[in-house]
């Protein structure tokens, strides 16, 4: 499942997103003040999705977690999808607004991509919303921020600076969606971790016999590998340590770049 931000009425949205004077999250006025808000319904649907998925989130489930009939919610969010940029763009505000590179611009990245990994982990549902149009909020507007501040100092130009952030972005989606899979297939597919690799991989010397010979170079590494009792653990463990080789590497290459500066 795939979610395209920005579906919606742009004035609308954008106002909700920014909070904008007259928008429904800002309008108050004599009297009580309303049962519900924007914040609290965003707040709502976030702990739904994060219990159980994205899919499960629509108007009346959101509304029987408040102890509301959907269309109360209508007030406040006009639909589904506008909840949806509403909550993508709430759950970045979790990250840090500044990563200061008093300790060098690569620590400071480090810790971005770290932070924003463990966002996605803790949000998986994160991960369907597409970047190809993004939500245009102020917190993944921060989120971006964050970053070019920490790289503001490598002298490295707009075209670079646009090349880094966007591969950036790239390697911790693509970290994080492994690590959420691994920790999700089993629930999903009612076969434990350990039972599908052994079933599969012991097919293998009946399907292959001749796969250490075909495929030698992928049989070295793995024989040097250290593979767990649990196989669930050793996916996720792989997929976090490959996360931190890979973005070691990266900000080498970043780091070569500025040097021939």
């Amino acid at each position: 499942m795939v979610v395209f931000a920005g579906q919606g009425d742009a004035r609308r949205s954008m106002s909700l997103l920014w909070r904008s004077p007259g928008s429904a999250a800002e309008r108050s006025g004599p009297g009580p003040k309303p049962a519900l808000t924007v914040d609290r319904i965003v707040d709502a649907a976030i702990g739904l999705a994060d219990a159980e998925g994205l899919a499960a989130v629509s108007m009346r489930a959101v509304g029987r977690q408040l102890g509301r009939s959907g269309m109360a919610l209508y007030t406040y969010v006009p639909n589904k999808g506008e909840l949806v940029e509403l909550m993508y763009d709430k759950a970045h505000a979790e990250l840090a607004g500044e990563y200061e590179p008093d300790g060098g611009w690569r620590r400071a990245v480090t810790a971005w991509a770290e932070d924003l990994c463990g966002c996605y982990q803790r949000h998986p549902w994160l991960l369907q919303v597409s970047q190809a149009r993004p939500v245009l909020g102020p917190h993944e507007f921060a989120v971006l921020e964050a970053l070019l501040r920490a790289l503001h100092g490598t002298g490295l130009s707009a075209r670079e600076l646009r090349s880094a952030t966007s591969a950036l972005f790239h390697l911790v989606r693509g970290a994080a969606r492994t690590i959420a899979d691994a920790h999700r297939a089993g629930e999903e597919t009612g076969v434990a971790e350990d039972a599908w690799w052994y079933d599969r991989s012991a097919r293998l010397d009946e399907v292959a016999p001749d796969f250490a010979e075909r495929f030698p170079h992928l049989v070295r590494m793995e024989s040097e590998d250290v593979f767990t009792d649990d196989s669930r653990l050793y996916v996720v463990q792989s997929a976090q340590r490959a996360f931190t080789d890979a973005l070691a590497m990266f900000l080498d290459g970043v780091e070569a770049a500025v040097d021939r500066r």
